[in-house]
Formats: structure tokens, C-alpha cells, sequence
């Protein structure tokens, strides 16, 4: 009985519920740890716990403690308008409290609201706006306690598409990427005061929109960041830089998320295709990169709205017109393609990629949420669904006239996922 115990209370801790308190959840993986999970949807689609309107914004929720944090955005006139963050029950939808600010989207386009997924620390919850504007609250009350406005505080010239980079959490720093001049790409500033600690790198021609990640290779951490001109390693204690790899990125079209696994770190780009670096603690070395620069000859995969995943010996993702393709990892030679997640080779067509156990979630900019199983034989479907109406326009010809380019929170056996019109939260339990 001795022996069986420790193992019942290990299975039963597998099994705990979890959060989704950050972009891509918890440490930016792309990963969804719990158990309970349905194996298919139902023929009569998901069931909504609750729905509840909202304004506009591409930002996908948070979900901690209880809560669900999410930001949207409200036009004004000329490129004025309201950005907003509310605070809803977890259980019941409810709005819990709400916090507004006024901005300015002169010169972004796509001024569709924000990008950025919230940040939760405990009782502080971190958010930026399209236009960078930065705000640590209570995640309790609401309660501004302390904010930053990138243009104004370091000078940031913002890129195109807005500022697009959630705030990351290291022990009690906050990390960002600002895009200051002269050399204020990253910023860290105490978590809970405000005050900076250290900046680190020019912006360069164009400040991209790439996530910062963290990771440890060798016994050494470092803070990825993706610039247009290069992939940095930062010591995130204090900035300074321990290796860079050059790579040119057309446009600054840096938005996929870097990829970890190992010691392996892949970057993928819309018009430059991918590049697969193996770390060795203060140091990197390339092990290969794409040979093509063209959105539509590619050769293995252009990423862009989404983040592919790596799997084992292979990488899996949707290149630039819609292509869900099967890479190998040690050469990023092309395995297999297939339109059956898009459903249409569109420009910029895409979805999320979210591994649950054996299997992955992925939702389209359609609208449906995908079971599949993902091998080097091909791309097995395992269930689809209905889930989220496109209600964003994509700047080009799409089937259904618009998408759907937000990322859903799994969390506590549950999906959240918003629009421009509401947000929703559907059970994803075994029944």
C-alpha cells in the first residue's frame, strides 16, 4: 500500500487543473498540461459556459486565479479611441471590474485594437496597448499602480503593424520589447515599482513584433529576443548580450514566437523562411537556414501569424499561404504539406497550434477548432468544430471575408476564446 499511494497522489496531481496566465501559457510553450480532456467534439458543436460582448482587439485572454483577462479597443475619431482591460469571473462571465485608457493609433495599420496577451503575476496584471502603452494593475481591483508609455518614456518609433510583444515575468522583473532609442530594444524594470533596470540593444531599421522568450541552455539563461537584423541572447539579469545570428527579415515581419526545444531554438519568418540554431550555453551556432526570400516559392516554412511547434525530430507549422507542413528538424528538409487545416491557400491564412498530450489543438482563422494528430506520416483529423465567427478584416481576399486571428487561454479544462464581438468560454471536460 506504501508503494501504491505516492503513485495515486502523483496521477492525481497530473490531473490538476491549470491556468493560462500568459501568451502561448505558461513559459510561451504552446503547451496544454491537463488531463480530462475530451477525446472528440460533440456532433452538436462546444458548449458555451458563457458569452459576453466585447469591442474590438486580436489580443488573446488570460486566465489566473479565477479571472479572465482580456483587452479590446474602441474607435474614436480620426486615429484617436479607447483601449480597455476587464476582469471577468472565470465561472460566471461576469465583469469583475474594467480599467480605460485613451490612445493614439496615427500611423498603425491593421488599427484593429490591441495585439498583446496579458501578462498575470499574482496580484499584479501586466498589458500593452497597440500603440505601447504599458500598465501594471491590481489584478484584484484594477487599480493602476504603475504605467509606461514607450513613445513618450524612450522614444520608440512605432512599427507598422503596433506594438505587438507581451510583457514576460523573470522573478521580479518585468521584460519588454520597447523599441527605444537610442538603445532600448529590451527594457527590465522592477516588477512591482516600475523602476528600470537595465536596457539593452538599438531597434535597428525596425523593432519586429516577436515575442521574448526565456530558456537555459548548459546551465546558462538567456532571454531570446528576435530582431529583424538578428536573434540576441541576453543574460536576463542584467542585459548584457551573450551571442547573436545574423538573419535579415524583409519588412520586420519577425512575428512568429521563437521556438524552444532543448538546445534547439527555430525562428520562422514570413518572406525569409526559417533558421534552426543549436545553443551551447554563452554561445550559438546556426545548423541550418532557408534558401528562399520569397513569400510564394518557398521551400520549407514561412511562418507569420502562427508559431510552429517541434515534435520529437520533426517541425510542424502553416507557411505563408496556408500550407500546414511536416519539416525535419536536422535539415528542415519538407516532409509533407496539406490544406486541410486552412482549408484555402490564402495569404497570411493561418491558425494556433497548441499540444495537449498526444495530440495538438489548433484553431484556424476561420473560425473551427481542429483535434489532430500530428506525425511525419501526415496530418491525421481527428475532430472539428465550429468555434469562433471571423469578424477581422484581413487586408486581403479571404473565402469567408474575414478571420479569426486571435489565440484562446486553455485553462481548467475549458477553452476562452474572443473576437471582435464577444468572448466565450466553452467546456472542453470528458464527460
Amino acid at each position: 500500500m506504501w508503494l501504491v499511494l505516492p503513485l495515486l497522489l502523483a496521477a492525481a496531481g497530473n490531473g490538476k487543473a491549470e491556468d493560462w496566465p500568459e501568451w502561448r501559457g505558461k513559459g510561451r510553450a504552446g503547451v496544454w498540461k491537463e488531463t480530462g480532456i475530451l477525446e472528440r467534439f460533440a456532433a452538436g458543436g462546444l458548449r458555451a459556459s458563457w458569452r459576453r460582448p466585447i469591442r474590438a482587439g486580436i489580443a488573446g485572454p488570460a486566465v489566473a486565479g479565477g479571472r479572465v483577462y482580456v483587452t479590446d479597443f474602441e474607435k474614436a475619431a480620426g486615429s484617436g479611441g479607447v483601449e480597455r482591460l476587464l476582469c471577468l469571473d472565470e465561472e460566471t462571465g461576469n465583469v469583475l471590474w474594467r480599467q480605460e485608457w485613451k490612445v493614439d493609433y496615427r500611423g498603425i495599420s491593421y488599427g484593429y485594437g490591441p495585439r498583446a496577451t496579458p501578462t498575470v503575476d499574482g496580484g499584479r496584471v501586466y498589458v500593452v496597448g497597440a500603440s505601447g502603452v504599458l500598465h501594471c494593475l491590481n489584478s484584484s481591483s484594477g487599480a493602476v499602480l504603475w504605467k509606461k508609455e514607450y513613445s513618450k518614456d524612450y522614444g520608440t518609433q512605432l512599427p507598422v503593424w503596433g506594438i505587438a510583444g507581451a510583457p514576460l515575468i523573470d522573478g521580479e522583473k518585468l521584460i519588454a520589447i520597447v523599441g527605444g532609442r537610442p538603445d532600448a530594444l529590451v527594457v527590465a524594470w522592477d516588477k512591482t515599482t516600475g523602476n528600470e533596470l537595465w536596457r539593452a540593444l538599438a531597434p535597428g531599421e525596425d523593432m519586429g513584433y516577436a515575442q521574448p522568450v526565456l530558456t537555459e541552455a548548459a546551465g546558462v539563461r538567456q532571454l531570446i529576443v528576435w530582431r529583424p537584423e538578428a536573434v540576441f541572447s541576453l543574460a536576463p539579469e542584467h542585459g548584457k548580450e551573450l551571442w547573436r545570428q545574423p538573419m535579415r527579415v524583409n519588412l520586420g515581419m519577425t512575428v512568429a514566437t521563437p521556438v524552444l526545444s532543448g538546445a534547439k531554438l527555430l525562428v520562422s519568418s514570413f518572406y525569409n523562411g526559417s533558421m534552426l540554431l543549436e545553443m551551447a550555453g554563452a554561445a550559438a551556432k546556426m545548423l541550418w537556414q532557408g534558401k528562399s526570400d520569397s513569400e510564394i516559392n518557398t521551400d520549407g516554412l514561412h511562418a507569420v501569424v502562427n508559431t510552429p511547434v517541434i515534435d520529437g525530430e520533426f517541425i510542424y507549422g502553416i507557411c505563408s499561404y496556408g500550407q500546414f507542413r511536416c519539416l525535419k528538424l536536422r535539415t528542415g528538409e519538407r516532409v509533407w504539406e496539406t490544406l486541410a487545416v486552412t482549408k484555402e491557400k490564402a495569404r497570411w491564412a493561418s491558425g494556433f497550434i497548441v499540444r495537449q498530450g498526444e495530440r495538438y489543438f489548433i484553431n484556424n482563422d476561420r473560425g473551427e477548432l481542429i483535434i489532430a494528430k500530428l506525425s511525419p506520416r501526415g496530418f491525421e483529423e481527428v475532430s472539428r468544430t465550429s468555434f469562433m465567427k471571423p469578424t477581422t478584416e484581413p487586408g486581403n481576399r479571404r473565402e469567408l471575408g474575414a478571420v479569426n486571428w486571435s489565440h484562446p487561454a486553455y485553462a481548467n479544462r475549458h477553452v476562452v476564446a474572443r473576437n471582435d464581438e464577444e468572448i466565450v468560454r466553452y467546456s472542453l471536460a470528458r464527460e
